[in-house]
């Protein structure tokens, strides 16, 4: 299955850590505790947990189904967002987060390019409809 991005964003967070102990890196300089609180992170997870929970079959399902269960995510992360003071999730962590609803339903036989150009969407816009973030 695609990485979460909430892997990549504790990898650095750990990164930087050691950096800091090792003296490699000016605390100043240090800012990914800071972007990636722990409950943004714990709070993030239990959507992506909710959502691969919905996955299976997924390639079944109807558009409606489909899109029902971005909806359902995308709203999750709002709420997440929204929570963490509407700044949590900045244009690199958009990306991924769409990078990774989109990959995890191809993973799972969704094929995303024909499901958005059936509903006249953009290969990218999948969850431009629901999103805040």
């Amino acid at each position: 299955m695609t990485e979460r991005p909430t892997t990549s964003w504790r990898h650095g967070i750990a990164e930087e850590a050691e950096e800091l102990a090792a003296g490699t890196l000016d605390p100043e300089c240090a800012c990914m505790a800071e972007l990636f609180p722990e409950a943004l992170l714990t709070a993030t997870d239990e959507v992506l947990d909710t959502f691969e929970g919905e996955l299976p079959g997924v390639d079944e399902a109807s558009d409606e189904k489909v899109l029902a269960v971005v909806e359902r995510v995308v709203l999750a992360l709002n709420a997440v967002n929204e929570a963490q003071g509407g700044a949590a999730f900045e244009t690199d962590e958009r990306e991924e987060l769409c990078d990774y609803i989109d990959e995890s339903l191809t993973e799972h036989g969704v094929d995303v390019v024909a499901l958005t150009a059936r509903h006249g969407l953009g290969r990218y816009q999948l969850t431009d409809k629901w999103r805040k973030w």
